[in-house]
């Protein structure tokens, strides 16, 4: 392919919108073009990129024996309400009405049309097991769409499924997923880390997500360098050291504390408490639906008053708690002023969970065992001291909730917590019955017992493996790409094309090249030989052959190595047998 042919609109700057490393170079380097908010069109570069991870993601399911199908990216809305998601995904989703009336919407997965398909098709567990996969478009109405591809509503996923007919099969299926996500990644040229993560949206029993230490991460990833522990702030856990408290078995008393309002307020007024000895109390507002009903309770979460509550945590406890109930959490917010006055019978920053037994409560782990701590009495201006938590708060469930924080102990062994950011690639789910049971999926077992299938779910974003090389290789003059997913695997410049000797060994390598079924571009611009090597940088060819007429006088050329940044000068006529040398140790390097 001749440069002058191929479409490769690159900027000089930086746009003034973009913010993170890979957005800035995907737009200056020619790769993407904005249409709308979160919504990019892939120019020919992006594509050729986006392709390749794509077919390594094909080889590597394939391998595990998945079987690729295509669904429908348009969804009736019915095969959603019957897994319980139409309400669940909330506003995230994107929804229609056809010209009947009837709703639909874009899909942002696939669990339920695949699960339809397993009803359907599934009889008996001599038909199982099944790796089922697609790569397609994903719709996501993102709030903040933001830092060009890691953050968009368009977007295209790998999903893959498994079907077993039982938990053993699931976990086989599950490994098989983690190492073909492994060789996948590798063979991307990426650098990330396996984390526990919450599942979330999704539901089922475990989940791992595969992520990329970079700043242009959005979730926080703590993990332990001594023994190799990673999760998500979702989910990780940490050792904290135990306090030993004194007097525990006095009795609490309330005591008036006119304008506190705050965990600092307290820790500051006369006879109060340190933080650590304090217990914070959080009211929420859990909607959920049971069958067809609505409804919406209070729920009081406990923690200890220096500890941060984890969002994420939070909602899984209650999400879990309700399903023991029999119904599905479609909302957990924090209650409006009015409604903890109307609940608590005080406002924020005087309330506690001593007597309170007409809520579900939730404590944090950190407060078992705690005693003679310090909490709202439920009374304006008033609190409670010497409250002895086993004694005093009789209806708690305990739970994790707390958000570890940089430099606390790792869960597994004696090392330090490093808390940094990341950038989630890939997620892996152990759905177990969840959308067979609520969709009816079931096959006759060897008893010939009708029995759920056991599922599990596998994502991977496929721009996100694009930006997040682009995150971890680059330099100041642009992209340096892994040999496995760079558009093209070197560029052939001739540094004047009006020069008839340049132009002819140009043409000679370059043809070559192409015969040897090497992935070339031929810079054949008539461009000055500086606009030309900074080009090449910036899009991030992992080889350069630079024809100059210095170099060329001597029967030389120079083969530059981008990612060493090393150039050497070799004869014209060994070009191209040292191009295919290079290209082929890289490609085997990434490929194992």
């Amino acid at each position: 392919m001749r440069w002058s042919q191929f479409f490769i609109p690159t900027l000089r700057e930086d746009p003034a919108d973009a913010e993170v490393v890979s957005h800035k170079l995907l737009l200056r380097a020619g790769f993407i073009r904005q249409l709308g908010a979160g919504i990019y069109s892939y120019l020919p570069l992006a594509q050729r990129s986006i392709l390749k991870i794509s077919e390594i993601i094909r080889q590597e399911m394939n391998a595990i024996g998945g079987q690729e199908f295509y669904l429908p990216a348009l969804n009736p809305a019915e095969i959603w309400k019957e897994s319980g998601r139409w309400t669940v995904m909330g506003e995230n989703m994107f929804r229609l009405k056809d010209r009947k009336g009837a709703d639909l919407c874009l899909g942002m997965t696939h669990e339920e049309i695949f699960t339809d398909i397993a009803r359907h098709e599934l009889r008996s567990y001599k038909q199982l097991p099944q790796v089922w996969y697609q790569i397609q478009t994903k719709f996501r109405d993102e709030p903040r769409p933001k830092s060009g591809l890691l953050r968009v509503r368009q977007f295209t996923m790998k999903d893959a499924y498994t079907f077993d007919i039982d938990f053993a099969g699931l976990d086989k299926a599950f490994e098989d997923q983690r190492r073909a996500y492994c060789r996948i990644y590798d063979r991307c040229g990426l650098q990330y880390v396996i984390v526990e993560a919450d599942t979330g949206a999704m539901g089922g029993s475990a989940s791992n997500e595969f992520m990329v230490y970079t700043n242009a991460g959005e979730d926080m990833v703590a993990s332990c360098p001594k023994c190799g522990y990673a999760a998500n702030l979702e989910k990780a856990q940490s050792r904290i050291p135990a306090i030993v408290d004194e007097d525990a078995d006095a009795p609490f008393e309330k005591f008036p504390t006119p304008g506190v309002r705050t965990i600092e307020d307290l820790t500051t007024f006369p006879g109060g408490a340190s933080a650590e000895r304090q217990i914070k109390t959080l009211v929420y507002v859990a909607v959920s639906v049971k069958g067809k009903q609505e409804s919406g309770e209070i729920v009081l979460a406990l923690l200890r008053g220096d500890h941060p509550l984890n969002d994420a945590k939070i909602a899984s406890a209650v999400g879990a708690m309700l399903r023991a109930e029999g119904a599905e959490l479609t909302q957990l917010r924090p209650a409006h002023p009015e409604e903890i006055l109307e609940a608590m019978g005080a406002n924020p920053g005087s309330l506690g969970a001593v007597g309170v037994v007409r809520y579900k409560t939730l404590a944090d782990n950190a407060l078992q065992g705690r005693a003679n701590m310090t909490t709202g009495a439920n009374v304006d201006d008033h609190h409670l001291r010497g409250v002895n938590i086993a004694r005093d708060i009789k209806n708690a469930q305990w739970v994790d909730l707390r958000t570890v924080a940089e430099g606390e102990g790792c869960p597994r062994c004696d090392g330090v917590l490093r808390v940094a950011k990341a950038l989630e690639v890939g997620h892996i789910f152990k759905l177990g019955t969840k959308y067979s049971v609520s969709m009816g999926a079931t096959v006759l077992n060897a008893e010939g017992k009708e029995v759920p299938i056991v599922m599990g779910s596998y994502g991977i974003g496929v721009e996100r493996v694009l930006a997040s090389a682009i995150e971890l290789y680059h330099d100041d003059a642009g992209i340096i790409f892994p040999i496995t997913i760079a558009p093209f695997q070197i560029v052939v410049t001739p540094l004047n094309i009006k020069d008839a000797e340049l132009k002819a060994t140009a043409d000679r390598i370059y043809d070559e090249l192409s015969k040897a079924g090497v992935e070339v571009l031929y810079d054949d611009r008539d461009e000055r030989a500086g606009v030309k090597l900074n080009d090449a940088d910036l899009v991030g060819f992992p080889f350069q052959i630079r024809v100059g007429a210095k170099k060329l006088k001597e029967g030389k050329v120079e083969f530059y190595d981008r990612s060493l940044k090393t150039s050497e000068d070799v004869e014209a006529t060994a070009a191209v047998e040292l191009a295919r040398r290079r290209i082929d140790e890289a490609v085997r390097k990434l490929n194992g």
